[in-house]
């Protein structure tokens, strides 16, 4: 073979080579691009999802965040300043498709009767703590008695907004949700014992989302024949940190209350009116039309966008017209969705957000997941050096100015402490925990209308005026208070990439 031959070969054969490698390189996600070591591998070693994609939650729908004008309303007929514009951006999120329902909540409320049983005073008292209270519905001049014994429990009632909720409860609600939908994650990939869920768990032994992550051995009481060290608890001797971890990516954001800025900007909708990077103006009410009533010929009954009050003494028309099929509350999806694909957003009931009322928000706020009441919370560590886990015997109760108790962590789930006070504004570190059953409460601030307990409260209900529907629109309950117009839906954080794909115009 000729030099120049033996030359090219060679320079060949390295080209080849060299794409090998970078072919390598960026098709197979199970070899560190840093090392070069197999990830994943079945002898040991680094293990790490490497082909992880989030999918929509069971009853939610993508918003894919953006920009926007928060707070601006089509008429401030109130005039009372607290909803200023200002140019606020939202990251990417799921969000229910339609309010919290009585049979979702119905469903929380079995599991903490069977979880906890209710032959013993403090697992009354749990329970207590987290049942809606229908006596909302009762009045000094109004009779709705049958209301009280039926809307919660009845079936005819399943698909109605729950209501007569506190912020406080609902936040519990959406905690519990997260543990149950982990569980579920984990049995079906193996590291839980299937059907432990139903059949294991009670008291202070059953799965804790946060439990598990940091002290897996604790969870369902450090039941080991329940939570398995291993995938399908096939560990062989010697294994370790074989436990589920956040590298699997089988655990799911955690279910929460929308923000404020989250909640108005899936609520008006505006990619119906996007083309390209602008929006063609602004919309007054979720749907993408400036009337409250569907248009066209013949006029029919039932032609409203939402479920919301029309004048004194008219909640849905007369006999034989209903304009909006619902005197009080009505079942969830009655009307048509917005652009999102969310139902609900204006009308039905008013719905709790997470923020703190503030009526003072300007351009001075952050204009990046605009929120206002941050805790940041930490785990409680023992003298021993040890996660302290929330045992029957360390129970503790926050006594609520309603009088009624509120369980500061169930059983089985991680004591938790607030992690650097100096972090909080003066409305959020005055408002912090309430106080232990039979301390004295503690004063207020000062005498306004609202207090560090003030939360947002956004959209019309069945009870409101057609005012309330716009989305922009801001009032305030306290925190630890019910009423029979104000439910709530729940959302969760979208990780990894604003959007899965690019979108077109249309």
């Amino acid at each position: 073979m000729k030099i120049k031959e033996l030359l090219n070969f060679r320079l060949l054969a390295g080209i080849l080579v060299a794409a090998s490698i970078t072919s390598c390189g960026k098709s197979n996600s199970n070899v560190s691009t840093a090392t070069g070591w197999k990830i994943n591998d079945s002898k040991g070693g680094f293990q790490y999802n490497t082909k992880y994609e989030q999918r929509t939650p069971n009853g939610m729908v993508p918003v894919e965040g953006g920009t926007f004008t928060m707070g601006r309303v089509q008429d401030d007929i109130l005039a009372d300043w607290n909803n200023n514009p200002k140019e606020m951006y939202v990251q990417s999120f799921y969000m229910d498709e339609t309010e919290t329902t009585n049979i979702m909540y119905n469903e929380y409320l079995y599991w903490l009767r069977t979880v906890y049983p209710q032959n013993n005073e403090l697992y009354q008292e749990i329970y207590k703590s987290a049942i809606p209270d229908t006596t909302v519905w009762r009045g000094p001049s109004g009779f709705n008695e049958s209301l009280i014994s039926s809307y919660l429990r009845h079936p005819a009632y399943a698909n109605y907004p729950v209501v007569g909720v506190t912020w406080l409860q609902a936040n519990d609600f959406a905690k519990w949700r997260t543990d149950r939908v982990n569980e579920l994650a984990l049995e079906k990939a193996g590291y839980l014992k299937k059907d432990s869920k139903i059949l294991d768990a009670a008291s202070d032994s059953h799965f804790s989302t946060d439990t598990y992550l940091v002290s897996p051995e604790s969870v369902y009481g450090g039941n080991s024949d329940i939570a398995y060290k291993g995938k399908g608890n096939k560990a062989k001797e010697g294994d370790r940190n074989l436990y589920a971890t956040q590298n699997s990516g089988l655990f799911t954001s955690q279910f929460r209350l929308p923000t404020e800025a989250e909640w108005e900007y899936a609520a008006i909708g505006l990619i119906g009116n996007r083309e390209y990077n602008n929006y063609k103006g602004r919309k007054k009410y979720p749907w993408d039309k400036s009337s409250k009533r569907k248009k066209g010929k013949p006029i029919v009954q039932n032609t409203k966008y939402a479920n919301y009050k029309q004048g004194r003494g008219d909640y849905g028309g007369i006999a034989g017209w209903s304009t909006d099929n619902g005197d009080i509350t009505n079942a969830v999806k009655s009307y048509p969705p917005n652009d999102f694909g969310l139902y609900d957003m204006s009308g039905n009931v008013a719905e709790w957000v997470a923020d703190v009322y503030d009526p003072s928000i300007d351009q001075n706020e952050t204009d990046f997941n605009f929120y206002k009441g941050n805790v940041y919370y930490k785990n409680k560590i023992g003298a021993d050096g040890k996660i302290v886990v929330t045992t029957n015997e360390t129970v503790k109760f926050d006594t609520l100015s309603t009088g009624k108790l509120r369980i500061r962590n169930l059983p089985g789930q991680v004591s938790q402490e607030v992690f650097d006070p100096s972090l909080l504004d003066d409305n959020v570190q005055s408002g912090l925990g309430g106080r232990i059953k039979g301390e004295a409460p503690t004063p207020l601030r000062k005498a306004t209308l609202y207090d560090e307990k003030s939360r947002v409260i956004k959209g019309g209900s069945w009870k409101d005026r057609a005012y309330w529907l716009d989305p922009a629109t801001r009032r305030f309950y306290p925190e630890d208070q019910a009423t029979d117009y104000i439910g709530f839906r729940l959302v969760m954080t979208k990780v990894g990439p604003k959007s899965d794909k690019r979108k077109t115009k249309n």
